[in-house]
Parts: C-alpha cells; structure tokens; sequence
C-alpha cells in the first residue's frame, strides 16, 4: 500500500464515527415521542437513505483506495478517485439530511442537490478506476 493509500484510509476511518453517530441519532429519533420523527415518514425514508449511503460509501472508498495503487491512470486522477469516493459519501448523505431538516417537512430542500453532485462525483470516479483497472497490464 502506498503512502497515499495509507493517509486517505486513515482519514476515511477516523470519518466513522461521525456515521456512528448518525445512528444513534437515528436510534434516539426513534425512540423519543417528541422529536416528530415516527410523524413524518418521507423524512425517515431520507435519514435512512442518508445514513446507509455513507456507510456503504465510506467501505467503497476504502477499497478504492487499494485499487488506486495498482491501476494505470494520469496521476490528478488518481487523486480525483482518492477524494472523490469519500467526498461523494459526503456529499450524498449530506444531501438527504440537509434536505428534510425541519421535523415537519413536507418535501426536500434545495440542499437535495448535493445528492445529484455526489452521485456525478462518484460515478466519475468509479469509472475512471475502472477504465484505469482494465488498462493494467496482467503482470501487475
């Protein structure tokens, strides 16, 4: 693993328990009769969506990671998939929660579309890996 590999992943996992912490919030959010939670279940659906993508991102980026050190790719976008994984889980998760803010929220916010910017940023950056995996030689 390169040292570039090894600093990302170590930032990336000093990020978890901030999606810690997004469960428990999920977890008190349930359990408290006031907090308006139960009441509104578009805003469940996207604190849930918010919450799982992170997680499920934030593993993506760790492999990423790996991968990065082995494929055939310019060196500014090897760093564009070394950012650009874990910024998407940011950006994504950011994007459901900020968007249902308000307990009574009937409908998304404008900050939905750090859903959309998250999502191109991702599949720039998985593609690109890709396209850089598939150009390594085998005897790599």
């Amino acid at each position: 693993m390169t040292r570039e590999a090894r600093l990302m992943s170590g930032i990336i996992l000093i990020t978890v328990p901030t999606i810690q912490y997004g469960g428990y919030f999920l977890l008190t959010s349930l359990m408290s009769k006031t907090s308006g939670y139960m009441e509104n279940p578009l805003r469940q659906n996207f604190f849930r969506a918010g919450h799982a993508h992170a997680g499920v991102i934030v593993i993506l980026s760790l492999v990423c990671q790996i991968f990065a050190d082995s494929a055939i790719i310019p060196s500014p976008f090897v760093w564009l998939v070394r950012i650009g994984v874990p910024l998407s889980a940011i950006l994504i998760s950011a994007g459901f929660f900020f968007s249902m803010l308000p307990p009574s929220a009937a409908q998304p916010s404008g900050a939905l579309m750090l859903i959309y910017v998250g999502a191109v940023i991702l599949a720039t950056s998985v593609i690109t890996l890709g396209i850089g995996l598939i150009r390594t030689s085998p005897s790599t």
